[in-house]
């Protein structure tokens, strides 16, 4: 038995778990399930028409989530390294100093769009949220 297959509870049917996730999904990016041609626009279509300033700042927010969830990635690279001993100290420093310049203009930017820290977690619903606490 495949892991798809489990995932399907053997009966080629999705198991609840991936129906659950699936659905926390499309609320966490916004999705619309696939309507037939014949029944007219499709919800996706029409959410073509927003307001642009809605749309800039979600587009804005979701690449600011990506870079975050690479700073926080390249954070952690760095941090096991430095604790590896593979490092010498001046590329600890220029490591440090570049995390903490990338941190202060991840701050500026959402201070500029009106945004948190925290609305660039995005919920994954059953999977928890896309980036740790603080401190985890």
């Amino acid at each position: 038995m495949t892991e798809d297959d489990r995932a399907r509870g053997g009966g080629g049917v999705p198991s609840a778990a991936a129906e659950e996730v699936a659905r926390a999904a499309a609320r966490a990016f916004g999705l619309s399930p696939a309507q037939p041609d014949d029944s007219g626009p499709s919800t996706a279509a029409q959410r073509l028409h927003t307001d642009p300033d809605t749309v800039e700042r979600d587009l804005i927010k979701l690449v600011l989530t990506i870079v975050e969830l690479l700073r926080q990635l390249m954070e952690r690279t760095a941090i096991h390294r430095v604790d590896q001993g593979d490092l010498s100290e001046p590329q600890e420093e220029r490591i440090g100093m570049t995390l903490m310049i990338l941190h202060e203009r991840m701050t500026e930017l959402c201070d500029r769009y009106d945004l948190t820290m925290d609305d660039l977690n995005l919920d994954l619903g059953p999977l928890g949220t896309l980036l740790p606490h603080d401190g985890a």
